[in-house]
């Protein structure tokens, strides 16, 4: 088992690769020698990184700017990658809000759940019947621990989190017969090594900094587990603490408090 190996006509498509999660696994995927399609909204941070990376590592870099929480945008993207070989897809675009669902903007929420779930869905459906058909790929969706249970003030997140969970473990069985790896990525907080004072959440302020993952650690575990077919990583002390705890602690008791914790971040 492994990842499929670096080839000059394949591509791994990499999304929200403008920063976090994505920009980390986008590095690492060109430091391995993987050609990469790297999109996110922001075209002119993305093609900073991927000069960068052409420069680097001597990979081939394809920017795609798009809004994946607009339908036709992501149409847009699906229809340009029908003549490219993907054997590496990692969706890693997301956004979030707190704060009561009643008082949310409902535009946002709405491409919330499109960017987070919709487009995942979308892209997941475009790649993996071809990597079925040649009998090798690799696919990681980024859900979350925030998806293992209800969490008051944060409805929307936990609901494309729960359905990308929950839809990623269900293919990684399907696929297990067929070559291809499925894996979810389900972490907590993830940040920067270094956050300045002035710049830290409150979730950065009340976590002591031992228990946080750093990006790039988040994206070599995650590169190492899709390597291995896992079926789900969980990155990091802290990331693993919050998925135990959601998975085995009483939701009545829990759900509240995260509510109220989850409230200040609105």
């Amino acid at each position: 088992m492994g990842l499929p190996s670096p080839a000059p006509n394949a591509r791994a498509l990499v999304t929200g690769a403008s920063q976090g999660i994505g920009e980390a696994i986008a590095r690492r995927l060109a430091e391995y020698g993987h050609n990469l399609i790297i999109v996110a909204r922001r075209e002119d941070v993305l093609t900073r990184l991927a000069e960068e990376l052409r420069e680097a590592h001597g990979v081939t870099v394809d920017v795609h700017a798009c809004d994946l929480s607009i339908d036709e945008e992501v149409t847009a993207l699906i229809d340009a990658l029908s003549d490219v070989t993907v054997n590496i897809l990692v969706n890693s675009a997301g956004i979030a809000s707190f704060g009561p669902f009643v008082k949310q903007d409902w535009e946002y929420e709405t491409n919330q759940f499109n960017l987070n779930a919709t487009a995942v869905f979308r892209l997941t459906n475009a790649v993996v019947h071809p990597m079925v058909a040649r009998g090798e790929g690799a696919i990681c969706n980024v859900g979350s621990a925030a998806g293992n249970i209800p969490i008051p003030n944060n409805a929307t997140y936990v609901f494309t989190k729960a359905g990308v969970n929950a839809f990623t473990e269900s293919l990684h069985y399907e696929l297990k017969s067929t070559g291809v790896h499925c894996t979810l990525l389900a972490p907590g907080p993830v940040r920067d090594d270094v956050i300045p004072e002035s710049e830290k959440s409150i979730v950065d302020k009340v976590v002591p900094d031992f228990l946080w993952t750093t990006y790039d650690s988040c994206a070599h575990e995650t590169l190492a587990a899709m390597a291995r077919n896992r079926r789900r990583v969980v990155p990091g002390p802290l990331s693993k603490g919050m998925d135990f705890v959601s998975t085995y602690a009483p939701t009545a008791l829990l759900s509240p408090i995260m509510g109220k914790f989850y409230s200040k971040m609105g």
